[in-house]
C-alpha cells in the first residue's frame, strides 16, 4: 500500500465510482501515484470511470474483494503492477496506421540510402511502442519493398513495448485474415502464409520476421541501447504522460536518431521541450532530425 493510500485511508475518502466494488478516491489516488511512477502514466481523477472499468477486471481475475486489497497486491507484486499498467493502456494499432509515415519512411528514409545500404551501411529502425507487432511488421514491409533481399543486409528493426503479453504476440507474427485487410494484396501473398491448423489466421513469413527483434522495455527506465536510428516510430504513447515527462522522452528520442532521419508521433501528439531545436517539421506528424545537432 502507498504512503498516500494509507494516510488517505486515515480519514473518509469520497467515492468516485459504485458499483460491485466501491472504488474511492484513495484508491484512486494510490493507483495514480504507482502508475505515475512505473510507468509515466499521467491519470486525472475524470478518468477514475475508464480506471474502474479497466481494473475491475483484474480484481475479479484475482479474486479481490475491493479495491484496497488490490492496492495492496499492486504494491507487493511486480507482476500484477505490469498488469495494471497493460490494462491502462490501450493497445490499438493495425498494419499500416497512419499510412502516410510508411510512405514517407520508403521515399525520404531508405529510397534515399538505397545505393548505401548496399555498399554495407547499417540501416536500423525502432517501433518504440510495438503493442502487438502490426506497427513493426509495417515497417518491416516497406523495407522489404525496397530491399526485397533485407536479410542479406545489415537491417534490423527494433521493435519494444513495456507489456511483456504484447510482446509475445507480436514475436509469434500470427493475426487473424481480417486484420491483414490494410495490408496491400502483393505485400500478403508474398509475405504472408497460413498457420497449420488455423484456416483464419496468417503468420508473417520467416524474412520478414527476422527482421524484427521483440523486447520489453518500459520507456520510463533505461534504454540498454545506443542507436543511432535512422526511423522512430513513437506513436499515441505520450499522450498519456504528463508535459515534462513528454519532453524528457522526445529528448531522448532525438538523442538517439541518426542526422537527418526520422521520427514519427501520433496524429494528436507535437514534440515538445529541448527536442524542438533539433527537429524539424517534414510533413503530418513527421520530423527529420537537423544535422549536427544535440538536444
Amino acid at each position: 500500500m502507498t504512503l498516500a493510500h494509507q494516510r488517505s485511508l486515515a480519514r473518509p475518502s469520497k467515492v468516485l465510482v459504485t458499483g460491485e466494488f466501491e472504488f474511492s478516491a484513495a484508491d484512486f489516488n494510490a493507483i495514480a501515484e504507482i502508475a505515475k511512477a512505473q510507468a509515466g502514466i499521467d491519470l486525472a481523477e475524470s478518468k477514475a470511470t475508464l480506471v474502474y472499468s479497466r481494473l475491475a477486471k483484474r480484481l475479479r481475475a484475482l479474486g479481490l474483494k475491493s479495491f484496497a486489497e488490490y492496492c495492496d497486491t499492486v504494491c507487493q507484486n511486480e507482476e500484477e503492477r505490469g498488469g495494471m499498467i497493460a490494462a491502462l493502456t490501450t493497445n490499438v494499432t493495425r498494419f499500416f496506421r497512419e499510412p502516410h509515415h510508411f510512405e514517407h519512411l520508403r521515399k525520404n528514409i531508405l529510397e534515399p540510402l538505397t545505393d548505401q545500404v548496399r555498399k554495407g551501411r547499417r540501416l536500423r529502425l525502432w517501433s518504440a511502442a510495438c503493442s502487438t507487432g502490426q506497427e513493426p511488421y509495417s515497417m518491416a514491409l516497406t523495407v522489404l519493398s525496397v530491399f526485397p533481399d533485407a536479410a542479406e543486409r545489415d537491417i534490423r528493426i527494433l521493435a519494444t513495448d513495456l507489456n511483456p503479453h504484447v510482446v509475445a504476440h507480436g514475436k509469434s507474427g500470427i493475426y487473424r485474415k481480417d486484420e491483414l485487410a490494410d495490408v496491400p494484396q502483393n505485400m500478403r501473398a508474398k509475405w504472408f502464409e497460413p498457420v497449420a491448423g488455423d484456416s483464419d489466421s496468417m503468420r508473417v513469413s520467416d524474412t520478414a520476421r527476422a527482421l524484427v527483434s521483440f523486447r520489453e522495455l518500459n520507456l520510463m527506465g533505461s534504454w540498454p541501447f545506443k542507436g543511432p536510428f535512422d526511423a522512430v516510430f513513437c506513436r499515441n504513447v505520450v499522450i498519456y504522460f504528463d508535459r515534462d515527462t513528454q519532453s524528457v522522452i522526445w529528448r531522448r528520442l532525438s538523442g538517439l536518431i541518426e542526422d537527418d532521419g526520422a521520427l514519427y508521433i501520433g496524429h494528436s501528439e507535437r514534440v515538445s521541450g529541448p527536442a524542438v531545436s533539433v527537429l524539424k517539421a517534414d510533413g503530418i506528424t513527421s520530423y527529420r532530425k537537423k544535422a549536427g545537432l544535440r538536444p
